[in-house]
């Protein structure tokens, strides 16, 4: 008994450990697989890792394909994916299909697809082809990593998480410095970013920093988010280093105002524009919520001024939000565009394990 009972636990820790392999996988490429989940998978052979792949940038080929299609010899491997493996057939075969091909004989994933084409189907079909199958290995994990891909396809709606630095006095501004925080901390927000389909600011936040939004990490520019841009009333500056920037990336501005010249200015530096009747209620952002589906964008990063992040937060449209800390004061130095008090509120228990030097990062859940 304690020989059997031994057993199962060391299997369990294996699908574990093979499991957080094909997470750590699934990250790579987490925000650039468009409307499709980004998905990791490990490929195991007779106790070892004999490949790997994840999903790649735009989606396509899926993580099974790429860890299979290798030319090494498969027979009798064990797989472990994140996710259910699609078996329908779309813009490509279902990888239900290859993983029949390359003699698998055993697969383990963690949550069922959440595509309806796909969703509890997989299993049926290896199973008729005496591939043993099982599912909801580290389910919770699963659960919470695949939010916004879940939000995409039940709710048609996105994931919006925001970034924020404040000082040891809740200060969003420093009327003496450009940044409140410091190297490393922006560094870890330009990480941030390359895990999101699109970063959203206002005009007046990018007016007022001239900032790029994008990644500058060496080897991780090319992962730079589309960025979409509140303008309701037209106000972006022509001079701004945006449209200048040589990053591949698609910009996206809503705006209210039919200003003819300047919308053609914005479309010669390939800004694509979306008119809108009105920015301004909850349902007016729900509405542009929705839009953003419709370009594909199902992880939306906002990196704004006070006064968009108060009204996201006051209207429960923020689900996590990203806490920059410094720990000293900015007292006089110091300034908001808006009140801090709802900043305030949100209390900070969940430390990133990170080195920032003095600063801190929090990641707290708002909705």
């Amino acid at each position: 008994m304690n020989y059997m009972a031994n057993q199962k636990r060391n299997n369990k820790k294996k699908h574990l450990e093979n499991l957080d392999l094909a997470f750590e996988l699934a990250k790579i490429n987490l925000g650039s697989t468009k409307e499709n989940p980004s998905v990791g998978c490990v490929v195991e052979k007779n106790g070892s890792i004999i490949s790997s792949g994840y999903t790649s940038i735009n989606g396509r080929p899926h993580a099974e394909y790429n860890a299979l299609k290798k030319k090494i010899n498969f027979q009798n491997s064990n797989i472990y994916i994140t996710l259910e493996p699609c078996s329908h057939y779309g813009k490509t075969p279902p990888c239900t299909n290859i993983i029949k091909k390359k003699g698998i004989k055993k697969v383990y994933y963690s949550i069922d697809d959440y595509d309806e084409r796909s969703k509890k189907k997989s299993k049926n079909i290896l199973i008729k082809r005496k591939i043993i199958t099982d599912k909801f290995i580290h389910k919770k994990k699963g659960l919470k990593f695949y939010e916004s891909y879940y939000r995409f396809k039940k709710n048609k709606l996105p994931i919006i998480d925001a970034k924020i630095a404040i000082s040891k006095d809740f200060y969003t501004k420093n009327r003496k410095k450009k940044w409140i925080t410091n190297k490393r901390s922006r560094k870890l927000s330009h990480l941030l970013r390359t895990k999101y389909n699109a970063l959203l600011s206002s005009s007046k936040s990018i007016n007022d920093d001239d900032s790029l939004l994008n990644c500058r990490i060496s080897g991780l520019t090319h992962k730079s988010p589309d960025l979409i841009i509140l303008d309701r009333n037209l106000i972006i500056k022509k001079s701004l280093k945006i449209f200048k920037d040589k990053t591949k990336r698609r910009i996206y501005l809503y705006t209210t105002k039919d200003n003819k010249s300047k919308i053609n200015w914005l479309r010669k530096k390939k800004v694509k524009v979306l008119l809108m009747k009105r920015i301004d209620t909850k349902d007016d952002f729900s509405n542009l919520f929705k839009s953003f589906i419709n370009l594909g964008f199902s992880r939306i990063f906002v990196e704004s001024g006070l006064t968009l992040i108060n009204f996201f937060i006051k209207n429960d449209f923020i689900n996590n939000i990203y806490i920059f800390k410094t720990n000293y004061n900015l007292d006089k130095n110091g300034s908001n565009n808006s009140s801090n008090k709802m900043l305030k509120k949100i209390k900070l228990r969940n430390k990133l394990n990170v080195f920032l030097d003095n600063d801190n990062a929090y990641l707290e859940r708002l909705n």
